[in-house]
């Protein structure tokens, strides 16, 4: 019985990490790969942008 209170955790986390890795390889497509995105990327001198 102690055994298996010691291994629950251990498979409980197992199956977690191996769902984020599949959700990982299933949502990731080419926009969301690397690289900043120009919403993110800082403007000239910290200001706005001019309209």
């Amino acid at each position: 019985m102690a055994l298996l209170a010691a291994l629950v955790p251990v498979v409980m986390l197992a199956v977690v990490l191996a769902l984020s890795h599949y959700e990982d390889a299933l949502l990731t497509t080419p926009d969301t790969e690397g690289g900043p995105t120009p919403a993110t990327l800082p403007t000239a001198g910290g200001r706005e942008p001019a309209a």
